[in-house]
């Protein structure tokens, strides 16, 4: 249905970050990977996030047909790649974006509530960390960040847990910006709520760090980025003190 080779359509992709992040359970943070495409099905938008404009048929009432994700054409089903090409060489059918959500974004959303729910009983409070990658911001390579934490302008995390982040990855080497240019997507908005202990953060980690852009394939950084993460997670899960307003002082983070 695609009207972009295998290469094109890939620049969606974020490659390797499960492995990136593979450290997480060693340290006690389950790790919730989905194994499909973004460009199939993005759970980081609402269930029913469609560009009316890519189906043959109506679609119904209770689709979000108006959001800004929407008309910049990165639905739940994207219209475009993340170069701005489109996708698709012809419409689609409101079944197809049905079939897709029912198959991938319902399951995904399903393991990560409960994941949130089971840690919360547990301990009173959660941590979510949203893990995605970012490409190349063209004409800004001198003040690139390799990693945006994203936490809706301290809306979805304590300001304590984000500054902590920050430091951590500051004292790696990293050079780390706050909500920008990402502040966080559904999954953040979502499910981030401090006043009820669970608390998210979107972490975007910088592709040129440990990929090659071009080719899709781990660069010669791709090891020491993944040690410098893993460092960064345990440091973490060894923070006591971030949860010190929520009782015990060992938590466990769901990623």
């Amino acid at each position: 249905m695609s009207r972009l080779d295998a290469i094109a359509i890939r620049r969606s992709e974020d490659s390797f970050v499960e492995e990136l992040f593979a450290s997480g359970p060693d340290v006690g943070m389950p790790l919730l990977a989905a194994n499909f495409p973004r460009a199939y099905c993005d759970v980081n938008r609402e269930a029913w996030e469609l560009d009316p404009t890519m189906f043959e048929d109506e679609l119904p009432d209770y689709v979000n047909t108006a959001s800004p994700r929407v008309h910049a054409g990165l639905g739940t089903i994207a219209r475009i790649v993340g170069t701005g090409e489109p996708i698709y060489a012809a419409k689609l059918r409101f079944a197809d974006a049905k079939h897709r959500i029912e198959r991938c974004w319902n399951p995904y959303h399903a393991a990560l509530s409960a994941l949130i729910d089971e840690t919360r009983a547990m301990f009173g409070v959660c941590l979510v960390i949203d893990c995605h990658s970012m490409p190349t911001m063209p004409g800004r390579s001198i003040t690139r960040p390799d990693v945006v934490l994203g936490d809706g302008f301290g809306t979805s995390c304590a300001p304590a847990m984000t500054d902590f982040f920050q430091t951590s990855l500051i004292s790696l080497g990293m050079n780390v910006r706050r909500n920008d240019p990402y502040a966080g997507g559904y999954i953040t908005r979502h499910y981030g709520c401090p006043r009820d202990g669970v608390h998210v953060v979107q972490m975007e980690v910088a592709r040129a760090l440990y990929m090659n852009e071009r080719n899709f394939t781990r660069n010669a950084q791709f090891s020491s980025t993944q040690r410098d993460l893993e460092a960064f997670l345990r440091a973490v899960a060894k923070a006591s003190f971030l949860w010190a307003d929520s009782g015990p002082s060992e938590r466990r983070a769901a990623e």
